[in-house]
């Protein structure tokens, strides 16, 4: 996610309408890593294949929860999901 508000930052400022070719297929990776994760979050994938309760904490433990309800891997899901919506509904403007 740092890496696409750097790169869509910079495109802004110089009116890169090429971003979509650089910044989608980080946002279409980075929503399937959050993807997993929230499944992770869900306990649909199970806790033999978490690497998270190796040395640190745990990837769907109640410090996974931003303000008491809500999931951080969702709103991360949510995220990567809005970003590579309006980057792929993007349209290029006319040169003149």
């Amino acid at each position: 996610m740092f890496p696409l508000a750097v790169i869509l930052g910079i495109a802004c400022y110089l009116s890169d309408l090429n971003v979509r070719r650089y910044a989608l297929p980080l946002a279409i990776a980075g929503g399937a890593i959050a993807f997993w994760h929230s499944l992770l979050f869900a306990g649909f994938i199970s806790e033999a294949i978490q690497p998270c309760t190796q040395n640190g904490p745990s990837c769907s433990g109640k410090d996974q929860v931003l303000f008491g309800y809500l999931p951080l891997p969702y709103l991360s899901l949510a995220a990567f999901s809005l970003i590579s919506l309006l980057l792929f509904l993007s349209v290029k403007k006319e040169q003149k």
